[in-house]
C-alpha cells in the first residue's frame, strides 16, 4: 500500500491549544509515513465544511479535524461543541472517508492542554479506519 494521504483541517480559535494539537498530529503523520495537506479555518464550526471540500476532492484516504472548544459562560459552547461534532460525523458518513475527530471540548484551557496528544490520536484513528476500508475493499473484489 502506498503512503496514505491525509487532509487535516485545524481551527485558529484557541490558537495555542490548536497549535499543540496540530504539532502532535504532524508528528504522528510523520511516524505513520503518510502525506498530509493542512487547511486552516477560523473556528470549530467551520471545520466540517472544509472537511467536506477535502472529501469531495477525492484526493484523501483519511481526514482529521483539529480544534478546541472551551466552555464559557453562555450556551454558545454547547452549540459549537455539538454542531461541530455532528458536522464532522456527517462528512464521514456522507463521504465514506474516515474522519478522526480531534476537536477538544473542555471546561478550561488547562484541561485542553493536558490533552494535546489528542491530535496524534485523531490521526491514528483516521489512518486505522482508512486501512480498514482499503482491506475491506480488497476482500470484496
Amino acid at each position: 500500500m502506498s503512503a496514505l494521504r491525509v487532509g487535516v483541517v485545524h481551527s485558529r480559535f484557541n490558537e495555542a491549544i490548536s497549535e499543540a494539537l496540530l504539532a502532535s498530529a504532524r508528528e504522528e503523520i510523520g511516524r505513520a509515513g503518510a502525506t498530509a495537506q493542512f487547511v486552516s479555518v477560523p473556528g470549530a464550526l467551520e471545520i466540517p465544511l472544509a472537511l467536506q471540500w477535502l472529501a469531495q476532492s477525492g484526493r484523501f484516504d483519511a481526514l482529521v479535524a483539529i480544534g478546541a472548544v472551551i466552555r464559557g459562560e453562555t450556551y454558545h459552547f454547547d452549540v459549537v461543541a455539538n454542531e461541530s461534532a455532528r458536522g464532522v460525523m456527517d462528512v464521514a458518513l456522507d463521504s465514506g472517508i474516515p474522519v478522526g475527530n480531534g476537536i477538544l471540548t473542555t471546561e478550561d484551557e488547562a484541561q485542553a492542554l493536558a490533552r494535546r496528544d489528542k491530535g496524534a490520536e485523531a490521526v491514528r484513528v483516521a489512518l486505522e479506519m482508512a486501512r480498514l476500508r482499503a482491506g475491506l475493499e480488497d476482500a470484496w473484489r
